[in-house]
């Protein structure tokens, strides 16, 4: 069996730059079956102080398929930071920046995820993969991802985030249940956001989503029947289509080991001015400063305009 190979977050600056003029409708994949990224793959690891607290490994002892499958770990490092209450812990991969989508186009992404043990089962802020749009260097605010797969209390949920909008009289409330179309959302005004909870596993309980105590109708959700596999259920492979909308044209489909989940339309991503204008994904663990180790595993990342190239398990949807 090959050995584990860890690559420190300073090995990969050489990649963090562009290197040319890149084309995102490029079908990009890596199994991790190599010593390092794929070429082909696009991506990369960002070197920053938050990204020291990760561990890289390509090893071959945890896999799901080829000879090969990526280890994440974070460790605690925020001790004594500068701004230590605000420091997080990172093991994340990125798209080369000369890679990236248009945030007015949608993209299929594929990737497959495995908990290592323990699993956390604490209410702490915990992410495996995140999509954002671009900063523009000097805009004001902290944007939040406009989708996130996350963990509480054990348990896989995802979330969509926009700009806040004041919930309608007829939209409810999340404790009570939403009335009709109506979305559990977290209102965040004072940062001109909101996130919505849009799937869960098994088990879900009002007391893990009770930041969710509203309810919206500018984001809507679609449920197929298939509830996010449990974390402790070995590889989970996703398939997930994303094209933000924040003037209500979003849309989001959301598979896991080739069934649909959710499909979310409406109001998706951010408007406000010193935005880019590209949409970009990240995988890995990432959390708030913790005192422990936490570890993923993945495998097989694929990323193309089509799903076909993606879904390979899967029925792609006609809408």
């Amino acid at each position: 069996m090959r050995a584990g190979l860890i690559l420190a977050a300073t090995t990969f600056l050489a990649c963090a730059a562009p290197a040319g003029a890149g084309d995102w409708t490029t079908v990009l994949r890596d199994g991790f079956d190599a010593a390092d990224f794929a070429p082909e793959g696009g991506l990369y690891y960002r070197d920053n102080f938050e990204q020291t607290a990760g561990r890289v490994t390509f090893q071959s002892d945890v896999t799901r398929t080829g000879a090969g499958a990526l280890k994440l770990s974070v460790r605690p490092v925020c001790a004594g930071a500068a701004d230590e209450d605000g420091c997080s812990e990172r093991a994340e991969i990125w798209e080369k920046t000369e890679l990236r989508v248009p945030y007015d186009q949608g993209v299929w992404y594929g990737f497959a995820v495995k908990f290592g043990d323990p699993i956390p089962q604490d209410d702490h802020r915990y992410l495996i993969a995140q999509w954002k749009r671009e900063i523009d260097p000097g805009a004001k605010g902290d944007f939040s991802p406009f989708l996130a797969l996350r963990l509480r209390n054990g348990k896989l949920f995802a979330t969509v985030e926009t700009n806040y909008i004041a919930p309608g009289d007829t939209a409810g409330k999340a404790g009570t249940g939403c009335a009709g179309d109506g979305v559990p959302v977290w209102l965040r005004p004072k940062t001109n956001q909101m996130r919505a909870l849009v799937a869960t596993q098994d088990g879900w309980t009002p007391q893990d989503g009770e930041l969710y105590a509203d309810c919206t109708t500018d984001i809507k959700v679609v449920a197929h029947g298939n509830p996010l596999p449990a974390p402790d259920t070995g590889w989970i492979d996703f398939a997930i289509y994303t094209r933000p909308g924040p003037d209500g044209s979003g849309r989001i489909d959301l598979f896991a080991n080739g069934k649909p989940v959710v499909t979310v339309t409406g109001h998706i991503g951010h408007a406000d001015k010193g935005l880019g204008d590209n949409q970009y994904f990240k995988f890995g663990p990432y959390r708030a400063a913790h005192d422990n180790e936490w570890t993923l595993y993945y495998d097989d990342f694929r990323r193309s305009p089509r799903c076909e190239d993606v879904l390979t398990d899967g029925t792609c949807p006609s809408g």
